[in-house]
């Protein structure tokens, strides 16, 4: 007789594959989900400039509106791609996440100057596509890293800021790099192509990435690494919430404000870094720079600075978190932030001055995306990370939708930008307030 293998015995710790695979393709998927945080390489193709005309005609306001609707259905597919996970698994969400987001931007570069075309593919279907995925690599690293939360979450999104920086470079790089990008003029035909490249690029990267996200055997832990044990009164130090039961706790509603008044002042940023380089009030021509100047000046900020630090945020507030504490570290991140949106009014004085900031608010935004998931598995446990994460991350859609499109009121008003940053630099020090409150482990009876 032909003995086999019990099935028990198949899914040993020694039998799983290695756990930093994960990570590897986490980061592929994050660098194709990276795309909406390099939208602001197309803000000027499609608006244009009093010396370089748009085929596009778009107002300030409708580019900010299409990246708004993209971070708006980004937050709401968070939800639905971590129910989804939970019936279908990891990998199959990734996918479909994968061909929405390469879709919708494949079908822009078929929508012409059609500002409802450009809204529908990029904004709504694309911005599904970086939902349903997005959460795929945070969820799944947090399993089978419970030792290094904050770390591997950090990892997990490190490629959604690192990818803002290559796919800005590839379509808008500065003059002073001494090569073209994609986008060599603001004509339908060259700005739509590469809409198609980014689109069949990011259908592959994601395809790659999702390939390797499976969740790890039922009862697997790391080698050496003991869960938390009861404390002395018989209470557990961690729970495994879902969604209703942790929207009656108050460390949702903190965490969930804290995040939307985050992601408010980055995106703000993130959104306009170009246009407030370029304002002729507030920008660099205003203090006597040269037009051209303060092109490259901008897209040097928006284009390796802020990204850059973006991704470079997530993995080291990640690592801060894990030693500091998660209510410490968004105490710290938040002050200064708050500061840092003071400062940034008055950085096109000096273009190293503004790369700085733009680096240090980059910095401290990408610090979001490694703390409040991590925050999250703390006061609500992991096995339902990928679900409870969705409902706190839809207040990232929401402070999408509201700084953005305040700076872009701002710009279409003829006022100074110190209008957006000075009020955002307030929310920033509220939210400090708030971290204070904020409590990171939820203690639920044995």
């Amino acid at each position: 007789m032909v003995e086999t293998t019990p099935p028990a015995q198949k899914q040993t710790p020694e039998k799983t594959m290695n756990r930093w695979i994960i990570v590897i393709g986490g980061i592929l998927i994050q660098l194709a989900l990276g795309a909406i945080y390099a939208w602001s390489a197309f803000t000027t193709p499609l608006q244009g400039t009093a010396t370089a005309p748009s085929d596009f005609g778009f107002t300030k306001t409708e580019t900010q509106a299409i990246f708004s609707a993209g971070l708006l259905f980004f937050a709401i597919f968070t939800i639905i791609g971590g129910r989804l996970q939970l019936k279908y698994g990891p990998m199959k969400v990734a996918l479909l996440g994968g061909v929405l987001l390469g879709l919708g931007y494949i079908l822009a570069s078929f929508t012409g100057a059609n500002f409802m075309g450009k809204l529908l593919s990029i904004g709504m279907i694309a911005g599904s596509g970086i939902g349903l995925a997005y959460v795929v690599p945070i969820a799944t690293g947090v399993k089978w890293f419970p030792d290094k939360k904050g770390l591997v979450s950090g990892l997990a999104v490190a490629g959604f800021g690192f990818g803002a920086f290559i796919w800005i470079l590839i379509a808008n790089p500065p003059s002073i790099l001494g090569f073209n990008g994609l986008i060599t003029q603001y004509t339908v035909a060259i700005v739509d192509r590469a809409f198609l490249i980014y689109g069949i690029a990011f259908l592959v990267l994601v395809i790659l990435g999702s390939l390797v996200m499976k969740n790890p055997p039922a009862g697997w832990k790391p080698k050496g690494w003991t869960p938390p044990a009861a404390d002395a009164t018989g209470k557990k130090t961690t729970m495994n919430c879902k969604p209703r039961e942790m929207c009656t706790k108050k460390e949702f509603y903190l965490l969930w404000t804290m995040f939307f008044i985050g992601a408010l002042a980055g995106l703000m940023v993130i959104g306009n870094v170009q246009n407030f380089a370029k304002s002729p009030t507030d920008g660099f021509t205003a203090y006597g720079f040269g037009a051209q100047e303060a092109v490259d000046f901008a897209v040097l900020g928006a284009a390796i600075c802020l990204p850059i630090f973006n991704g470079a945020g997530r993995i080291i507030w990640g690592q801060i978190s894990d030693k500091i504490g998660r209510r410490k570290a968004l105490l710290s991140m938040f002050l200064f932030q708050g500061v840092m949106m003071v400062i940034f009014f008055y950085t096109t004085t000096n273009p190293y001055f503004f790369y700085i900031v733009a680096a240090l608010i980059g910095f401290n935004f990408g610090g979001n995306f490694a703390l409040f998931p991590a925050a999250c598995a703390d006061s609500f446990g992991a096995e339902n990370l990928g679900l409870n994460y969705g409902f706190i991350f839809t207040s990232y859609g929401i402070g999408g939708i509201a700084g953005p499109l305040l700076a872009g009121y701002v710009q279409d008003a003829q006022m100074s930008f110190l209008f957006a940053f000075l009020p955002a630099a307030v929310m920033c020090f509220i939210a400090a307030g708030l971290a204070i409150i904020y409590r990171e482990t939820t203690l639920k009876a044995a």
